[in-house]
């Protein structure tokens, strides 16, 4: 089984992906290693940290697709996440492998900018967050951008079928939800 979780920056991700990876005993890897790797290793392919998410999902599905399908050919378990995959382009691959793929959106639709700006200050993991050294007008227009980003993920995963995930009220219970929801297999 390959479990991906995917959707807006800052919406729980990577802690969905490090609990279900500890509770599987199996490992993940995130989509943001990829694009740094594209952004500083191969910049002439146009993949890079500084698009917005769909952007990077777009330019960057042909490569991720096929990674996907070579592990699926495989056969082994493994997590992806990360914001570089949308919900319309997902249900092709899905639709090939329905009981090799489980997946699950996050994103947060209703949250105020000004409290979520101070919960990411406040959960920030130091040094290795990239928002530590950025100024709270450049975090809030951040914020700004994942809601809307939430807003057509929610929409899509609705128009495709795809489970969405709002932690915009509940972080700890919502993240909770995803987990059980990606183990029930």
């Amino acid at each position: 089984m390959i479990y991906i979780i995917s959707g807006a920056s800052r919406a729980g991700k990577t802690l969905v992906a490090q609990q279900l990876a500890a509770q599987k005993g199996i490992s993940y890897f995130s989509l943001d290693w990829l694009v740094m790797g594209f952004t500083n290793g191969i910049p002439e392919y146009g993949v890079h940290d500084l698009l917005f998410p769909d952007e990077i999902a777009e330019r960057s599905w042909s490569f991720i697709k096929a990674m996907l399908e070579s592990m699926l050919y495989s056969d082994i378990d493994y997590i992806i996440e990360g914001e570089a995959i949308l919900p319309e382009l997902f249900t092709q691959l899905l639709e090939k492998h329905p009981n090799k793929l489980n997946i699950c959106f996050l994103g947060f639709t209703q949250v105020d900018p000004n409290e979520k700006m101070s919960s990411i200050k406040k959960y920030s993991t130091g040094e290795t967050d990239w928002l530590s050294d950025k100024t709270d007008a450049y975090i809030l227009d951040h914020i700004k951008n994942m809601i809307a980003h939430s807003i057509k993920i929610e929409k899509s995963c609705a128009a495709t079928g795809l489970t969405y995930f709002d932690t915009s009220k509940d972080f700890t219970a919502t993240m909770e939800r995803a987990i059980s929801y990606l183990l029930d297999e």
